[in-house]
């Protein structure tokens, strides 16, 4: 019996949703929802702006036991409360064995978490240092910070959850990241992870769950429209240029 995926499974329960008419629920992806099962490796959550995807992986996250905000699991706080009741109607379905290491790595809060972690350590930098493999992640760019969290934060043998992580990355850096999530797979780890970037979404053998108007589907790498437009426009960005600009 294998222990992967440590989240096998969410399930929504909709005989508990007092409508579905209100928010969350009204967006079609959730309206539709019963359940979602995950790769052992890597599960991509697409869709275009509104559809849902930060709105569910969030809800994912914490029904896991994870703070708004993101970080390890330790990291119970909060700036802000603006987070959906979704995660209250989903029930998670796991495997008989718990990963060892938690994260969840949200762009739009990582100040945040980075702030928090500081924070925490004040007094013993060399352990932080040890955890993230720099002295501050304030005195990094964005993305080198996320790569230090990437590189060295996360241990192995893990469940990771990433709303976005592309935000802060350049092409080449979500290259690296790519290695380093298949890296961490390798070491017995699953990434559920939302995504605009096709460069991560070109993970081999990676379940593709697509969010919009008419629910959730699974598609193929090629199927996407994050491969289909960028493929396009890099093909042909002197005509779409001129289109863009009504030339």
């Amino acid at each position: 019996m294998q222990a992967k995926p440590f989240l096998k499974e969410i399930q929504l329960k909709r005989e508990m949703v007092p409508s579905f008419d209100t928010y969350p629920f009204q967006i079609p992806a959730i309206r539709n929802l019963s359940s979602l099962k995950f790769h052992p490796d890597v599960t991509f959550i697409i869709g275009e702006n509104g559809s849902g995807k930060s709105t569910l992986i969030e809800a994912i996250a914490l029904q896991m036991g994870f703070s708004t905000e993101g970080g390890s699991k330790n990291s119970q706080f909060q700036t802000h409360d603006n987070s959906s009741q979704l995660f209250n109607y989903l029930t998670g379905v796991k495997s008989f064995k718990r990963p060892s290491d938690y994260f969840f790595l949200r762009a739009e809060s990582y100040y945040n978490v980075a702030t928090y972690m500081e924070e925490v350590y004040q007094n013993d930098r060399d352990k932080f240092k040890k955890h993230y493999g720099v002295t501050s992640l304030h005195e990094c760019s964005h993305g080198e910070s996320f790569m230090a969290t990437l590189s060295n934060r996360l241990s192995g043998n893990g469940l990771y959850i990433f709303d976005e992580p592309e935000a802060a990355l350049s092409p080449n850096r979500q290259m690296a990241a790519l290695s380093l999530i298949n890296r961490l797979v390798g070491e017995n780890s699953q990434f559920i992870i939302a995504t605009h970037s096709p460069i991560l979404l070109a993970y081999p053998g990676a379940t593709i769950y697509q969010l919009d108007d008419s629910g959730i589907r699974q598609v193929r790498y090629e199927e996407t429209e994050h491969y289909m437009v960028t493929k396009h426009f890099l093909n042909n960005y002197t005509e779409m240029t001129r289109i863009l600009f009504g030339e």
